[in-house]
Formats: C-alpha cells, sequence, structure tokens
C-alpha cells in the first residue's frame, strides 16, 4: 500500500526547520505486516526530542528514515502468529520492542532488551525487516515505529492494546513522555511519600516527572527551567517552587531554599549543563535521576568523591524503566480516574506537512507536547 511519511534524507541540517525542511513529506510503499508484525493506521504521533535529536545529529541513525515513535492508532490487519489483536483495536506503539528472551528481557527489564536496542540502531523492526521503501530502495524505521505516517507496520512487540474510550490524541502520549517521564519517578528512582523532588527540563517527559512526584506524594517539587511559561504550567500542576535555569545561582537559590538539597533530582532536558545542574542540587545521600539524552559525544564533569563521602547515587533511566505491557494500562488507568492530568500537557495539533515549522517550536522550547494527527 502507499502512504504518506514524513522522511529524513540528510542529518544536521540547520535551522529554522520550516525553510530548511529536513523532513519531507514522501509518498511511501508500505509493505504488509510479516510473521509477528501489524498493520496500524495512525491516528496521531507526538513530536518528542527523541526525534529533534536525530534530525540535528545528537542521536546519529541511518538515513533515509521515516521519523516519529510516541504514537497511538488503530489495528488494521495482522501478520501470521498474531492471534492477540484484532482489526480495530486501539493500540499505543512502544520504541523498545522487547524480545522477551534475552537476558535484560529475562530479569523483568525490558527497555535494555538487547536485540530490540541492535534493531533500533540498524533502523529495522524486531525482525531484522524493512517494510518502508521509496522508489524501490529501503526507508528505515525509527526505532521499530515510524509514526509520522498515515499508517506503519510494526512488530507486535512494540503494541500495547488500550482501552477505546481513551482518546488517541492522548493515548499517543503513553508510548515516550507518560512512561520516561512517571516511570523514571516510581520505577528507576522509586519515590517515596514525603520526599523533596526537583525536575530540571519541564518538556513533555519532565511535566510528566513532576506529576508522577505528586502522583506518589512528594512533599515538595522543585521545578526548573529556561522558560518562565512553563515554570507557570508547573505551578499549576502542582510544583511548590519554580526556579529560571538562566540565573547563574540557581544551585545555589535551590539549595538554600531546600535546605541542602533535594532527595531525588530528574534532569530531562537531555544536556550535559542540564545535568550537571541536577547533579548540584541533590542532597547528601540523595539520587539524581537522568532520563534525557544527551549529544553522545558531550561528557560532563563530576567529582567522584562526592559518590563516596556523599553517598550519592548517580542513575540512568530509559523508557522510565518501564514494562510497557504492565505500565501503559496502569497509567491510563490513573489518567483516567484523574489522577494523571496529561491532557494538560497538549499544546496543540499539527498536520504532515506543518512538521518542520512544529519541530522550530520544539526546539525553542516555545511548546510542551504537539501532537500530529495525519489524516
Amino acid at each position: 500500500m502507499k502512504i504518506r511519511a514524513a522522511v529524513l534524507h540528510e542529518i544536521g541540517r540547520p535551522g529554522p526547520y520550516a525553510e530548511t525542511k529536513p523532513l519531507a513529506v514522501e509518498t511511501l510503499e508500505l509493505e504488509g505486516p510479516g510473521p509477528g508484525e501489524v498493520l496500524v493506521e495512525v491516528k496521531a504521533a507526538g513530536l518528542c526530542h527523541s526525534d529533534l535529536s536525530v534530525m540535528n545529529g545528537d542521536r546519529p541513525r541511518p538515513v533515509p528514515m521515516a521519523l516519529g515513535h510516541e504514537a497511538a492508532g488503530v489495528v488494521a490487519e495482522v501478520g501470521e502468529g498474531v492471534d492477540d489483536l484484532v482489526p480495530g483495536d486501539h493500540v499505543v506503539m512502544t520504541f523498545v520492542p522487547a524480545c522477551g528472551h534475552c537476558l535484560p528481557c529475562a530479569e523483568g527489564r525490558p527497555a535494555l532488551c538487547e536485540p530490540a536496542a541492535k534493531a533500533n540502531g540498524e533502523g529495522s523492526l524486531l525482525s531484522g525487516a524493512r517494510r518502508l521503501s521509496l522508489d524501490g530502495k529501503p526507508v528505515h524505521h525509527h526505532v521499530g515505529v515510524s509514526a509520522f505516517a498515515e499508517a506503519a507496520v510494526v512488530s507486535r512487540r512494540s503494541l500495547v492494546k488500550v482501552d477505546p474510550s481513551l482518546p488517541l490524541e492522548q493515548a499517543a502520549l503513553f508510548g515516550c513522555a507518560v512512561m520516561t517521564g512517571l516511570g523514571a519517578v516510581v520505577n528507576t528512582a522509586r519515590v517515596k511519600a514525603g520526599s523533596t523532588v526537583a525536575v530540571v527540563g519541564l518538556g513533555g517527559v519532565g511535566l510528566n516527572s513532576l506529576l508522577g512526584a505528586l502522583l506518589v506524594g512528594a512533599e515538595r517539587i522543585v521545578a526548573i527551567d529556561l522558560l518562565p511559561a512553563k515554570l507557570e504550567l508547573a505551578r499549576q500542576l502542582g510544583a511548590t517552587d519554580a526556579f529560571d535555569a538562566r540565573e547563574a545561582d540557581v544551585a545555589e537559590q535551590v539549595r538554600e531554599a531546600t535546605g541542602g538539597g533535594v532527595d531525588f533530582a530528574f534532569e530531562m532536558a537531555g544536556s550535559v549543563p542540564a545535568l550537571e545542574l541536577a547533579y548540584r542540587i541533590t542532597r547528601r545521600g540523595g539520587t539524581t535521576v537522568t532520563a534525557g539524552l544527551a549529544n553522545p559525544g558531550k561528557a560532563m564533569s563530576l567529582y567522584p568523591v562526592t559518590l563516596v563521602a556523599e553517598e550519592r547515587t548517580l542513575q540512568g533511566s530509559y523508557i522510565g524503566s518501564c514494562v510497557p505491557s504492565r505500565d501503559i494500562p496502569r497509567y491510563v488507568g490513573l489518567f483516567q480516574r484523574g489522577k494523571l492530568p496529561v491532557d494538560r500537557l497538549l499544546s496543540e495539533t499539527v498536520g504532515l506537512d506543518d512538521l518542520n515549522a512544529a519541530f522550530d517550536r520544539l526546539a525553542t522550547g516555545g511548546t510542551v507536547r504537539q501532537v500530529l494527527v495525519p489524516a
């Protein structure tokens, strides 16, 4: 079948993207689903910094590549061996299609699935196949999803069935922003009620961490960002304190306000300065968690003595250390019961032809979560 999709042909093209147009809307050939695969009509796909990091070169991937990884849609066709989904089912796509057999999967850590990491790095589906092509030449899949398109063929292991009453524009956010942000709080750090928490970087992922801190009963929640509008939104959502990251002494301000730093600091901006700030505002004996994907060529400065003498913890979190088939339905249930207002993070919807300009807004921080509605 033929579909329209946003394809990245060249990495590192400079902004403004509305002028340089790194994403080209192409008519691609999409093969039907192979064994263990599913054809999904894409109904909504969130724009995330993980997409932007491929475009700007922070997260190199093979090109040409059809981007988009945070999405929801409706099952249109199932391949051989798929017997637990049927056409019409509503699904959320996840960007680590856990194989279920490697050591991390066996340990209950599917976010670290080794075959999935290999396939995602190569731009293929979990099976190694590529179902997209342009003029007879293969087009790579973005982390097994490629959701900036009218339809996608994905591994069954990239899908989680969800309640069809959940609006798909909201469901899409559970595929990345909610899992990564909330999961970092409840799975990776296991924040306890009464803790003090700081979130550095208030995009879609960071604000979900803030909502997670509220959910688990954190006593004090410190929001830190470069943009006043995001600090104000954080306050509206429940942050007790807000600090401007542009101020040179922001770390000292936070440490003074919190009596020496916070129990848990979450870095969600994907930059080394943000991670260094998060580490500096973590108290003695506290934990710093990073889920931001900084440029792989960048390094942070760290005095190792603080890890020992202050019993500090510095921890990474990938897709919120989630088990998607377990956690996404739980998080959706929390949203439906009014305990996780992720709908307040939706900024606007855009079409395929508007994606380049939408990524300009994302790159400058002028939005929280934009959602593509392909048709």
